[in-house]
């Protein structure tokens, strides 16, 4: 029996390397064998706009999950965009 790899929607990680919840972020995102982009806004100004753009948040994680934002770390939020229980 195969198990089938599961298809998550695109995920991209607005991050810095200084936040812990970035951190947990991706450490979370890794364990659950979710692919995710992380940008790093603090090395990258056109990226830090585009954040901000898309969330209205200088803070970060912002977690973009198919086009829709999360703001922070919020692992039930997170779980329901991704079909995760």
């Amino acid at each position: 029996m195969t198990e089938e790899k599961k298809k998550y929607p695109r995920v991209i990680l607005f991050t810095t390397p200084s936040c812990s919840y970035c951190k947990l972020a991706k450490n979370y995102l890794r364990q659950r064998g979710v692919p995710f982009k992380d940008i790093d806004v603090s090395r990258d100004a056109a990226a830090a706009r585009d954040m901000v753009r898309r969330s209205g948040q200088q803070g970060v994680p912002v977690i973009d999950v198919g086009g829709k934002i999360i703001v922070g770390f919020d692992r039930p939020k997170l779980d329901r965009m991704l079909g995760l229980s």
